[in-house]
């Protein structure tokens, strides 16, 4: 299979492989979990129902920003790419 193909259908997974080694991000996930946890122990039914609709578009918001990075991370790779193909390919005509 293709790296393209690979991406396509899934097997390549750039976020879970950052999670999956990342102990800073893990202790962070943790944290998070925890304050998330104290703060519905603490709120009312209706604050919880307010936190809830928070993250749900906090999820949203920072599930377009990933996507928007990639894309961009992506185009740049790409241009790069190019460019250094571009340049070498000058560079050997001299």
């Amino acid at each position: 299979m293709t790296v393209l193909e690979d991406l396509w259908y899934g097997n390549i997974r750039p976020v879970e492989n950052f999670v999956e080694g990342n102990t800073e991000y893990k202790g962070l996930l943790r944290l998070v979990s925890k304050n998330r946890e104290a703060l519905e122990n603490e709120l009312s039914p209706k604050q919880l129902e307010l936190l809830e609709k928070y993250n749900t578009s906090a999820n949203e918001m920072n599930a377009t920003s990933e996507v928007a990075a990639f894309q961009c991370g992506f185009s740049l790779g790409v241009q790069l790419m190019c460019e250094s193909i571009i340049k070498g390919s000058n560079s050997i005509e001299k």
